[in-house]
């Protein structure tokens, strides 16, 4: 029982912090707007090979992002505090902004069409228009907080790794019925039925960087205590 507890509350904290900074409802209307010279057929084959990009992406920054920040001698408590603030800043300008996702955030791609989608599914319609620097970022932090040591250590971190890839499954899965249900999703929410849902997990973003940076405070004050001399 414990393990699908520790499981379900990565999941739940990873989907919840991801789908908000992916944001796929709010993507969806630039998606189709830039392969608006596409065919159904195709758009829905780039609809899936966007998604699989983003899976490979978020797998390789979860696997890789924090090592990586280990093999330069950063110490976790710093690392959760970093991406906490990452986190939290993130869920603060969103929950600011003026409204989602617009075709201005991405790079002028008017041309693609069946001949150039392929070309054009990884740069820009994987990277930057669904997963960016924040995302990847957001990933590594999560990835930090849920970390027990500064090693790999598989066995005592399953139920944690399997929440994570279920979570990242989930938004993958999210952002291929998005961009493949694209005309319908922006009848049917609409740009205010949109932006309500995204300020809402917004605050939830927000929330859990702050959740992350508290323990980071948390370890490196333990951490302290411990080096100071017993009376």
């Amino acid at each position: 029982m414990q393990f699908i507890h520790e499981a379900l509350t990565v999941f739940v904290t990873v989907f919840a912090t991801l789908f908000p900074v992916i944001n796929p409802l709010g993507g969806a209307p630039v998606f189709l707007n830039l392969t608006h010279g596409c065919s159904d057929e195709v758009r829905k084959k780039i609809a899936r090979n966007v998604s699989m990009n983003c899976f490979v992406m978020l797998i390789g920054a979860m696997v890789f992002g924090p090592q990586l920040l280990l093999f330069f001698g950063i110490s976790l408590p710093v690392l959760k505090i970093a991406g906490g603030l990452v986190v939290a800043v993130m869920g603060w300008n969103i929950l600011n902004q003026g409204s989602t996702k617009s075709s201005d955030d991405v790079a002028d791609t008017s041309g693609i069409n069946d001949s150039t989608a392929i070309s054009s599914t990884f740069y820009p319609l994987t990277l930057p228009l669904t997963v960016g620097p924040g995302s990847l970022a957001t990933v590594i932090a999560l990835v930090v907080n849920n970390k027990k040591t500064a090693g790999i250590e598989i066995e005592s971190e399953v139920s944690a790794i399997v929440g994570a890839l279920l979570g990242i499954c989930a938004i993958t899965i999210s952002i291929y019925i998005a961009y493949r249900q694209a005309t319908g999703i922006k009848r049917l929410l609409g740009a205010n039925g949109t932006n309500v849902l995204m300020r809402l997990f917004a605050f939830i973003l927000l929330a859990i960087g702050i959740q992350i940076i508290w323990g980071g405070i948390n370890e490196l004050i333990f951490d302290v205590m411990k080096t100071l001399p017993a009376k």
